[in-house]
């Protein structure tokens, strides 16, 4: 009985990591493909769909978010983007360049 209760008592010492998301716009809205967000351990991305993004299932850090073009518009990166432990990150908007 006293290593069940010890057990139990040590599964619920640890806090589960909650994950949040990266979300935004890009302009022109047709003019992207993909959303990358870059962290030291992780990389994860998402389809830009009408010029719109979520990239889920990230863990609490600092990101660089890198916006995939089409040609005839260049790639685009935000640096120094912040996920806390469950929340959602808006970016705000990303002009692309020509």
């Amino acid at each position: 009985m006293a290593a069940i209760a010890f057990a139990a008592a040590g599964l619920f010492a640890f806090n589960a990591v909650r994950v949040g998301s990266v979300k935004g716009t890009v302009n022109p809205a047709d003019a992207a493909v993909r959303a990358w967000a870059l962290s030291a351990t992780d990389t994860l991305k998402a389809e830009i769909n009408k010029g719109t993004f979520e990239i889920m299932d990230a863990k609490p850090g600092t990101y660089r978010v890198i916006i995939e073009a089409k040609p005839p518009y260049k790639n685009a990166a935000k640096d120094g983007v912040t996920v806390t432990d469950g929340q959602a990150t808006d970016i705000g908007e990303i002009k692309l360049e020509q």
